[in-house]
């Protein structure tokens, strides 16, 4: 079997005390994206990977990927690895290359007393007897071992050395996103919301990576210090809902969603607790590439992120307000004002309506609401003094009392005789000519 143990960055070790610190499950959500058999042991995260490195391409690409994969740090460091044939022996070397000893050149004899949790009591009395390594304590004999130590001392050092059997409890991912903070000072400001709802938001993304889901709708909440302000009473929480139109997993989107919507927030007391919750999560599909760059056009040479069409507009909503944005959807329909409408950008798109077939494939996607009447010069239609020429039609457009009133013309009978014009200062143009009065309109311009 091969162990890997690794201590996360900017975490406290504590090789030489009697009762080692412990890791929040949530700094070893990531490592599942490799292996199923995660642990906390102490202070480090443990992982058995000897049945998931032919799915990585063997152990130099499960190892590279792990090296790539791993959070980084305040200073961009990403922890400590080592690895041995058991939890306890990859745990002991993380400990001495944490020391920064030399590592032992017999394994695992050579590793000192002091880097098994379970000896770190009895370094003193062992050191007394001569024994300053794992071997020279398992030289001892283990009837006196167990009646001087107790026998779970003897039980962990087989453990150690791959002779004992050791139950795990390997870690599971909950169901559903669901973490609390509580802040280090008061917040009485957005800003300090916004760090707290950071740090939760990284959390966050590696519940998702390891389920393969993204995020659509979340939920961040704040806990107010105070009961009552000015005598009027305050609600125990706050919160404020992001929605995003696509699965999410990216925390720099999610995190400029959220500051755009904490900027207009206004806080009713200073805060102590922040809380992020998911609400909604779908099964991610794979990423494409995006032609769009975050900062303005693409440059090879900057290294620019790009930036999806769906998080600009999200962005764009965020801080202009989702009801200022419109997207045309196409609608199946023959009446030319009726072929498309406007709806929230930010709305979920409905099924595309069928193509229509015939010149319809032709008509402009710009079209004037409510068409513009055009000046006659003879017989022919002109635009601001200019004599359009016809070069295609007429194509017949009739629509009777289901147009309804809010369409032009009201219930009454609409014919129409609809033409591609050009003019060389006008450019392309889509315009008709109302068969019952005779009078010509602009209905549409070609980009």
């Amino acid at each position: 079997m091969r162990w890997l143990a690794w201590l996360p960055p900017a975490e406290a070790c504590l090789p030489g005390a009697g009762a080692a610190a412990t890791l929040p499950e949530e700094r070893a959500w990531w490592a599942l994206r490799f292996t199923p058999r995660v642990a906390l042991l102490e202070e480090a995260v443990l992982l058995e990977v000897s049945q998931v490195e032919r799915l990585w391409g063997g152990w130099p690409g499960l190892w590279a990927q792990l090296q790539a994969g791993a959070p980084m740090g305040a200073q961009g460091g990403a922890g400590l690895w080592a690895q041995g044939a058991t939890a306890q022996q990859a745990l002991a070397l993380l400990r001495v290359r944490r020391s920064g000893h030399r590592l032992p050149d017999r394994l695992p004899h050579g590793l000192p007393v002091e880097a098994l949790t379970a000896l770190q009591p009895h370094a003193a009395a062992l050191a007394a007897l001569g024994c300053r390594t794992w071997g020279q304590v398992r030289a001892l004999p283990r009837a006196g071992l167990a009646r001087r130590f107790g026998a779970g001392t003897l039980a962990a050092l087989d453990r150690a050395w791959g002779e004992g059997t050791q139950s795990w409890r390997w870690l599971q991912l909950p169901e559903r996103f669901e973490r609390e903070l509580e802040l280090a000072s008061l917040a009485e400001s957005s800003g300090g919301l916004l760090q707290a709802g950071q740090q939760l938001l990284c959390v966050l993304r590696e519940w998702l990576r390891a389920r393969q889901r993204g995020a659509l709708e979340l939920e961040l909440s704040w806990h107010h210090c105070l009961r009552r302000l000015e005598g009027r009473p305050l609600p125990a929480w706050q919160s404020l809902v992001l929605r995003t139109a696509e699965p999410a997993q990216e925390v720099e989107h999610l995190g400029r969603l959220l500051a755009e919507r904490l900027a207009r927030q206004r806080l009713e007391a200073p805060v102590d607790r922040v809380a992020l919750r998911s609400l909604q999560t779908v099964p991610l599909q794979p990423a494409h590439p995006s032609l769009l760059a975050r900062g303005g056009v693409p440059d090879p040479g900057a290294g620019q992120e790009a930036e999806s069409w769906q998080q600009l507009l999200e962005r764009l909503g965020a801080r202009l307000g989702p009801e200022r944005l419109r997207r045309p959807c196409l609608e199946a329909d023959h009446r030319p004002e009726c072929m498309q409408r406007w709806l929230p950008a930010l709305q979920p798109a409905p099924r595309p309506a069928a193509p229509t077939a015939g010149a319809s494939a032709l008509w402009p996607t710009w079209l004037l609401r409510p068409p513009r009447e055009l000046s006659l010069r003879g017989d022919r239609p002109c635009l601001d003094g200019e004599r359009l020429r016809l070069l295609a039609g007429p194509q017949r457009v009739e629509a009777g009392w289901w147009a309804g009133p809010q369409q032009d013309g009201g219930g009454e009978l609409a014919q129409r005789d609809y033409f591609v014009a050009h003019g060389e200062r006008a450019g392309w143009l889509w315009v008709f000519r109302d068969r019952p009065t005779g009078a010509w309109f602009l209905q549409g311009v070609y980009a």
